[in-house]
């Protein structure tokens, strides 16, 4: 299996989707999303090392947000991912802040595909890109693992909270990061922009999200120390070795930036509360029998890798992320209508609003509401 980028949209899965099928690979590009082939092959040439060609260019089926392409040459393949084009959200599809956290996190051995270039010049393709190595491996579309023998699956579940641990172990300053993003109030600001994302994007009214929008600035957590956040961090945002239980690549950089970890790893618990008929979800599967370890136990990991005590005060956190996610898809289906939506299965994603706030208006009763 080839590695296949995932945008910053969270599918959570329709229950009759074949996701492997639906999801990895390449098809031909979007004619929406051509991209000019000879002028690319022109930057390409000037500002990628060793870069010969003739080109063969594929559009990724994952990639919702910012269309990604796969550039194969005779020597060498390269992933390319670019701004989409027409009217964006304000801050979203940041693909130049991508290419300056890989950047610095190349740098420091964490697995991250080792870019290239960024280009700004909206002229060469019709919008913002940048160019990275193509990293071979495999990318699970499903949380369950479909496939895989249970001491295996146990290990992919670990290795991927030991990838995060080990991000969230960066001073930020101390690699060149330091201002990437703004210091302290990080939740505070996150439940802001995503207010703000999701009123940018409102169609119908959805009572859940408004009482969400009225009950987390109001409860806010404790601050935690400023650290290198994802933002998208999950089992389909990586590409495994071909072999062996080891992260290779961290994918989707777009949501990227200073903040507290909690929020990172919070997020990467919400598998385990989305219903095991999702493909992102575990709730009611037989996690003992799949060799998954349970959300406890994955909480008790990442602390102990990390550091830090166990987490706490996660109904909060749960209700945060899902409120987030709702916004992200509301996103989605602003585009939808627009016309703009890079998937075929944003229509899908978009449906999954209502769920989502309803869950997450679910543990803000629970944390207090």
């Amino acid at each position: 299996m080839t590695t296949d980028p995932n945008s910053a949209a969270p599918d959570t899965g329709a229950p009759d989707t074949d996701a492997q099928a639906a999801f990895a690979g390449t098809r031909e590009v979007d004619p929406r999303y051509a991209l000019d082939e000879a002028a690319l092959g022109a930057w390409l040439s000037e500002n990628v090392a060793g870069y010969e060609g003739p080109l063969t260019i594929r559009q990724f089926k994952g990639g919702q947000s910012n269309p990604t392409y796969e550039l194969v040459t005779p020597g060498k393949a390269y992933v390319l991912r670019r701004k989409p084009p027409g009217v964006l959200l304000p801050s979203a599809h940041a693909v130049d802040r991508e290419f300056t956290v890989i950047s610095a996190l190349s740098k420091q051995g964490f697995p991250v595909a080792r870019p290239h270039a960024l280009c700004t010049d909206e002229t060469v393709i019709g919008s913002m890109f940048y160019v990275m190595d193509k990293v071979e491996g495999r990318v699970f579309w499903d949380l369950k693992l479909p496939g895989v023998e249970p001491a295996e699956r146990r290990a992919i579940y670990e290795a991927q909270t030991d990838a995060l641990a080990a991000l969230h172990a960066f001073d930020p300053a101390a690699i060149g990061l330091g201002d990437y993003g703004k210091p302290g109030n990080y939740f505070a600001r996150q439940v802001g922009r995503w207010t703000k994302q999701y009123r940018a994007s409102e169609i119908d009214p959805i009572p859940a999200m408004d009482r969400l929008i009225d009950f987390l600035p109001q409860s806010l957590p404790p601050e935690g120390p400023t650290r290198i956040v994802h933002g998208d961090f999950r089992l389909d945002n990586l590409i495994m070795d071909a072999t062996r239980p080891q992260v290779s690549a961290v994918l989707d950089w777009e949501l990227s930036t200073l903040g507290d970890p909690m929020a990172d790893f919070s997020y990467l618990l919400i598998g385990w509360v989305l219903p095991a008929s999702l493909r992102n979800g575990l709730a009611g599967a037989d996690l003992k029998a799949l060799g998954i370890p349970t959300l406890a136990e994955t909480a008790e990991r990442y602390a102990q890798k990390a550091g830090i005590a166990t987490p706490g005060n996660l109904d909060w956190m749960m209700a945060y992320n899902l409120f987030r996610l709702a916004a992200i898809c509301q996103g989605i289906a602003g585009r939808v209508r627009d016309g703009t939506a890079a998937s075929a299965h944003a229509k899908s994603m978009a449906a999954q609003v209502g769920p989502l706030s309803d869950a997450a208006w679910g543990f803000a009763k629970t944390a207090g509401a």
